[in-house]
């Protein structure tokens, strides 16, 4: 799949020509992870999505998912863990165990921050924390602020991260030609019971379940803007399948790299046929 970058093509074509001629080299991609909330509704799923703010330098007015950079904080061994050794999900996520760790621990701290989705319990199991009242949204607050981290915050509440809800989906390299690079490991969880997401004002202006089907076709219509790995990943929910049926089934991951191309001064974005694109 070949797509022209027309909106941000000058600026990536002069970048790509600045790479090719050595005068700039390509960051090194960050850490990332994203998830997405999954909910049953009639026949198929709706998916927690979030409109970015216009004033965000990464992605302003796109719809992504809750997620964001792997913090230093991220990688604290004393974050409370219930579910897979940190080992296996590495293995999938192509990481080694204390990435994966920092990955997972990123993955819930970003959801919570952003839609105040908490994937965290008491240890050993057991019902999940409703996070809602003043309180925790100080709490919320103050992760987002960097002022608490995820294991303090977890520790003080007498809760675990509850790693077992997140099933590895998919790894997407952001090419070498842009300018913020992100090597983004995605994941998969059903929205937990009695749990209400909304978003966080200084990073979204508008929170929205949509139906991965829906979704697409309103970035096709041109009414709704959505990223390569979003909205390829938004297809392998679109078939009508439920909640369980989807995470049930996990996906062999294999590294998504797409590639700039700069041809005849044009940016040229390519993706690998396999990823099925939908747009």
């Amino acid at each position: 799949m070949r797509i022209r970058l027309e909106r941000v093509g000058d600026k990536l074509a002069q970048r790509l020509a600045d790479i090719e001629a050595g005068r700039i080299t390509p960051p090194t991609p960050r850490d990332a992870a994203t998830v997405m909330v999954l909910r049953s509704i009639g026949v198929g799923v709706e998916v927690l999505m979030l409109r970015r703010v216009a004033a965000m330098k990464f992605a302003p007015g796109a719809y992504v998912f809750p997620g964001g950079s792997v913090d230093p904080a991220d990688s604290d061994p004393v974050v409370g863990w219930h579910g897979p050794d940190p080992a296996e999900f590495g293995a999938r996520l192509g990481a080694s165990a204390e990435m994966a760790r920092a990955l997972v621990s990123a993955a819930v701290r970003e959801t919570f921050e952003e839609s105040g989705v908490l994937l965290a319990g008491p240890p050993g199991g057991g019902p999940l924390a409703a996070p809602s009242g003043p309180s925790w949204e100080a709490d919320r607050e103050a992760l987002a602020a960097g002022a608490v981290t995820l294991a303090g915050l977890l520790s003080r509440r007498g809760l675990v991260l509850r790693a077992d809800l997140l099933v590895p989906w998919a790894r997407w390299i952001t090419p070498e030609g842009e300018p913020r690079r992100f090597d983004a490991r995605f994941f998969a969880a059903a929205l937990p019971t009695g749990q209400v997401p909304t978003g966080h004002a200084a990073e979204s202006d508008h929170i929205a379940w949509l139906r991965p089907a829906d979704a697409i076709a309103a970035a096709r219509a041109g009414e709704i803007s959505l990223f390569p790995p979003t909205a390829a990943t938004l297809n392998d929910f679109a078939a009508g399948d439920g909640v369980a049926a989807i995470l049930g089934r996990p996906p062999l991951i294999e590294p998504v790299r797409p590639r700039l191309v700069r041809e005849d001064g044009e940016a040229w974005l390519y993706i690998p046929d396999e990823v099925g694109y939908p747009l």
